[in-house]
């Protein structure tokens, strides 16, 4: 990448984010790179302070957007306290669709990172959606995200770029890139349980697919160590 360009990471908290925010990092050049984090009445809210930590960690300017529609429109798990999250990984070739799917997330949250970027000359917004090791959610496929940024470019008339640096990547293969990026210290901070707690629940979908990833790379998830697991 130009290191002279600027790159916004939208930045959870959550591992594949911590990623991304290292990767952007590297491609960019510190001085180049600012993360935005939302704030959409999340059942998990401790990853807002996840996201704060890692930015800070990280070096990088963090802004927090609020985006209260989310929650008052409902019907899901993970803006809706009425609503538990679904335990347990997603089998392979489950084609349903989890109640912790907010409709329309990653459409709002990237055009509003996309015009949060437009305003400050940053043409690169980077995003940790991945299509290959996913939860099933439509809006992190690279034909959703393709067609969004055709959609921003022409709305905005800007040269905006969309980076998915872990769209085909399984979460094994996400966990080798954020040691390789240098992003384990970070993810000792990360966030990642659909419950919100700390130690994780090890239960939910999330943990689940966040404990496969580490358990295939044969590393030790930094966050369960700094809780005292192994």
């Amino acid at each position: 990448m130009n290191k002279t360009s600027k790159a916004l990471v939208v930045l959870s908290g959550g591992q594949d984010s911590t990623t991304c925010l290292f990767w952007a990092l590297r491609e960019f050049g510190a001085a180049n790179v600012e993360a935005v984090t939302f704030d959409y009445g999340q059942r998990h809210r401790i990853e807002l302070d996840a996201a704060r930590k890692v930015a800070e960690l990280a070096g990088v300017r963090q802004t927090l957007l609020p985006i209260d529609t989310f929650a008052a429109i409902g019907g899901n798990a993970l803006t809706d306290d009425s609503i538990a999250p679904e335990q347990g990984a997603r089998d392979d070739g489950d084609s349903t669709i989890p109640n912790t799917f907010v409709p329309g997330r990653n459409l709002i949250f990237l055009s509003f990172a996309a015009a949060f970027a437009y305003g400050r000359g940053i043409e690169h917004v980077v995003t940790g959606v991945a299509q290959t090791d996913y939860s099933g959610y439509p809006d992190c496929r690279e034909n959703t995200l393709k067609a969004l940024e055709l959609a921003l470019r022409l709305g905005m008339d800007s040269r905006v770029t969309l980076h998915t640096p872990l769209m085909f990547m399984s979460k094994a293969e996400t966990v080798q890139l954020a040691q390789e990026v240098g992003a384990m210290d970070a993810m000792a901070w990360s966030h990642t349980c659909y419950n919100g707690a700390v130690p994780p629940c090890g239960h939910c979908a999330a943990c689940e697919l966040r404990a496969k990833g580490f358990a295939e790379a044969g590393v030790a998830d930094p966050l369960v160590v700094r809780c005292g697991g192994h």
